[in-house]
């Protein structure tokens, strides 16, 4: 049997369902379904628990990270740990599949190779259409390269302590795992002889990223620093990237401990202050429930502050709250994810929450 690891958050339930669809008109049953839900909001995992819940060969496991930025890696990472059989695919939800595809998974199989397969795109209008596979009209296909949708022999990738979990956002994971895979003895095929799956439409990443801070959580020039880390796991050669405790379930007692903590210290935009706390105070916090909340520093706007600066006399640095963000979603995928841990924009946009059980 073969496991397809669905990693999911936030996504429309129709698209979920075309997907899930697909699956149910295959030609060979011996595949399971394992829908991971990287912290979707409430009404969205609700919905989508029970959508799956309609398909017999799936089932829906959550994981509570819903303030948590998207980690594509640390999302198929846990279903990684809950599966149990001896290859798994890693899917996406906005696949819809050919009748005829676990049939060439199983033909594929093997334990010494990663195959990733061609994919056509379907344009936004064609993506809403409910078609036979063989109707829809593809738009463009991908060639060597997009290795996001790959077949691979379960304990190869625990070999290789699975996906590098520092990667989050978007981007690098893929090509990522498939060159680790290679460094140990896994060969890598890209299976081009036809298209077995087809992309739904959706906005990318690339277009929606903006360059203030936003309430959807956001990283600036993510995409070029999964990319170093992508060029320094290649020159390390290393193939086992993550520590031990990969793959970690943020569990719903946890969740809760963080959820109902409500002292805070109100942490000023300082750049002192800030620069203290990353490296000093949360690297040393332990044996509880850590709440700061990043605010400006009011003397920022005085007149009092402009008049002293004009004048060139001795007055705070100060960071953006953008600035801020972008410091510690780093620091945090650095070093701290592996903790159970909350991260909020307010509404508007003039503080940042974060907290941290160590």
């Amino acid at each position: 049997m073969i496991t397809i690891i669905y990693p999911y958050r936030d996504r429309d339930s129709e698209r979920v369902k075309r997907s899930l669809d697909s699956l149910k008109e295959q030609t060979n049953s011996d595949f399971e379904v394992l829908l991971v839900d990287y912290g979707s909001n409430l009404s969205s995992a609700s919905i989508i628990k029970d959508l799956v819940s309609n398909y017999k060969f799936a089932k829906y496991f959550y994981n509570y990270s819903g303030f948590q930025p998207w980690s594509r890696a640390k999302a198929i990472n846990i279903g990684l740990k809950n599966v149990s059989t001896e290859y798994i695919f890693t899917a996406d939800v906005d696949m819809i599949f050919s009748p005829n595809f676990v049939s060439k998974l199983h033909e594929l199989k093997n334990p010494v190779k990663a195959y990733y397969f061609k994919v056509g795109f379907l344009n936004e209008k064609e993506s809403k259409e409910n078609k036979k596979f063989e109707n829809y009209l593809i738009d463009f296909s991908t060639e060597i390269g997009a290795q996001g949708l790959s077949l691979f022999y379960l304990k190869s990738l625990k070999e290789i302590t699975g996906y590098d979990e520092f990667l989050h956002f978007w981007g690098a994971e893929d090509i990522d795992v498939h060159n680790r895979l290679e460094r140990n003895d896994t060969e890598s095929i890209f299976y081009s002889e036809e298209i077995l799956m087809l992309h739904q439409w959706h906005t990318s990443y690339r277009k929606s990223e903006k360059k203030g801070l936003t309430r959807d959580l956001q990283l600036t020039d993510i995409l070029k620093i999964n990319q170093q880390k992508l060029l320094a796991n290649t020159r390390s050669k290393e193939v086992r990237i993550n520590k031990l405790n990969w793959g970690i379930t943020v569990l719903e007692n946890d969740f809760e401990d963080l959820k109902k903590h409500e002292q805070k210290i109100l942490m000023l935009n300082k750049k002192d202050v800030v620069t203290h706390f990353l490296f000093c105070e949360l690297p040393d916090f332990k044996n509880g429930v850590l709440n700061i909340h990043f605010v400006k520093d009011p003397f920022q706007n005085s007149l009092k502050y402009r008049l002293k600066k004009f004048l060139g006399k001795n007055v705070p640095k100060y960071y953006s709250l953008k600035e801020i963000n972008d410091l510690l979603l780093l620091h945090i995928i650095s070093f701290y994810h592996t903790h159970p841990y909350f991260y909020e924009v307010s509404n508007d946009l003039n503080s940042i929450k974060f907290k941290i059980k160590k």
